[in-house]
């Protein structure tokens, strides 16, 4: 067994035990990187100096015994995450040439652990889109097949964990984007309840919608992730004080759970092989003796509409600040200052940004604030009211998390409103602000990864955590093709 092939916690004792040093471990991921990306795309910035000395930093904290669950530990960041001295371009030409002054509360707490960065990852551009096909600089391909998306807008994330090119990855999720190209690429990952973990240093896109959370292998490997990058930060206004232990559930009993199964995520829509294998997975809890509720929630037929009119209000906001004027591109063709800010913005951004811009503007402008944006407002609160009714007689809800396995690239990227209805399974979470985790429950008869998703009340991210870890110690994944090919 290859060291790629290890798990988190087995690559922890191999540390520890000096079976390996952390510089070997990090070079050895190097070189996978340097082997392999050129297929995958995955890697927009390669920190290979500032890996290794890092890696060299943790060595010498593990030889001094004082070493955490992630010391030395090589893991890939979203390039929306702001670090230190590190390119963060949200793959937008916007921020081509942006090294943040600062690191975001999540990377703080990574160093701390003295883990290792292995570089920046690529995404849709400011995380707007669903195929990882929007950015600027590096369009991902899916490690299960290239000609197919890996998702998004986290789509380098988690490639780059199917593809064994970090041992773990952080990714943010808006709207399904840490979960549904997880799904795509085969893997586990989870958006934690909002609030627990903080934001600050992460580029906003949907403030009231973005959550950081992990891409791993496994449920276990992403409750470990969450315990070293949750709590409150008093640098975010919404960071929760609540605190919660997210492996304190993994070895739970399934016997007596109830499960909701809401009916209008299995109907039109849905790829026939993808609900088939939700549906199996749903039959094994039951053999597992959890009780299985069908549950409805109504509001479903609405969710698309409230979340991009929601998210494109927000987003309208958070990009304002991409003038020209105080960082990123500026266009070289400007002669007066008018003409700096549109001409910058017409050339900085790319298609699928502007229409959200635009979108969100005209939502929020004088005479449709109430007839778009307000409407959409009550549709959130429906959904959180629905999705309250449901967990007063059930504990978790399982869905599928895309209505189909990845798809061709170039299939329905230039068809927004295909591309929109795709994350139908993911946005009422990010609406709600409930944490949800996917795990592979199949393949189809193409051989790419079927994904489901776990919900959960609020803060009952322990619960979720356990629920899909109870699924994958009986689950066996496969791995990629072009893996057995190295």
């Amino acid at each position: 067994m290859s060291l790629c092939d290890k798990s988190l916690f087995e690559l922890r004792e191999m540390l520890d035990q000096k079976e390996i040093t952390s510089v070997e471990l990090t070079k050895y991921y190097l070189d996978r990187i340097k082997q392999l990306d050129d297929q995958i795309d995955s890697y927009i910035t390669v920190c290979e100096e500032e890996a290794i000395k890092a890696a060299e930093k943790a060595d010498k904290r593990i030889a001094e015994g004082n070493s955490n669950l992630l010391t030395g530990i090589p893991i890939s960041i979203k390039d929306n995450i702001c670090t230190e001295g590190i390119l963060t371009t949200c793959a937008s030409k916007m921020l081509y040439n942006f090294v943040p002054p600062y690191n975001a509360t999540v990377i703080k707490k990574l160093l701390a652990e003295d883990a290792v960065i292995l570089g920046k990852v690529s995404m849709d551009e400011f995380a707007m889109g669903g195929s990882t096909q929007t950015s600027y600089y590096k369009k991902t391909k899916n490690p299960y097949d290239i000609t197919r998306v890996p998702g998004g807008s986290s789509g380098g994330s988690a490639a780059a964990v199917a593809a064994k090119l970090s041992v773990v990855a952080l990714g943010s999720d808006t709207g399904g984007s840490i979960r549904q190209p997880a799904a795509f690429c085969g893997v586990t990952g989870m958006k934690p309840t909002y609030g627990t973990v903080s934001r600050f240093g992460l580029v906003a896109f949907g403030s009231s919608l973005d959550q950081i959370g992990p891409i791993a292998q496994s449920a276990k490997e992403c409750a470990a992730l969450l315990k070293v990058i949750s709590g409150y930060d008093g640098h975010d206004g919404t960071s929760s004080h609540k605190e919660i232990d997210f492996s304190s559930q993994l070895d739970m009993d399934i016997k007596g759970l109830k499960i909701a199964v809401p009916k209008e995520f299995f109907g039109e829509g849905i790829d026939e092989e993808v609900k088939e294998s939700v549906l199996e997975a749903i039959k094994k809890y039951e053999s597992l003796g959890a009780e299985i509720v069908e549950v409805s929630m109504p509001s479903l037929k609405y969710a698309i509409a409230a979340y991009y009119l929601l998210s494109s209000a927000e987003a309208s906001s958070n990009l304002s600040r991409y003038d020209g004027i105080k960082f990123g591109y500026c266009t070289p063709k400007a002669k007066t200052y008018e003409e700096r800010i549109t001409r910058t913005r017409k050339e900085g951004f790319g298609n699928e940004v502007k229409r959200r811009i635009l979108l969100g503007t005209y939502a929020l402008s004088s005479g449709y604030y109430d007839a778009y944006y307000k409407k959409a407002l009550y549709i959130r609160q429906k959904i959180k009211q629905e999705y309250e009714e449901i967990f007063k007689s059930c504990d978790v809800m399982i869905t599928p998390t895309a209505p189909t396995t990845a798809y061709k690239i170039g299939a329905i990227e230039n068809d927004p409103v295909k591309m929109y209805l795709a994350d139908i399974c993911t946005v009422t979470v990010n609406i709600a602000g409930l944490p949800a985790i996917n795990t592979t429950c199949g393949y189809d008869s193409d051989g790419m990864p079927i994904g489901m998703s776990i919900v959960g009340k609020a803060f009952d991210d322990a619960k979720v955590i356990g629920v899909a870890n109870a699924f994958e110690k009986e689950f066996t994944r496969i791995d990629p093709s072009m893996l057995k090919k190295v």
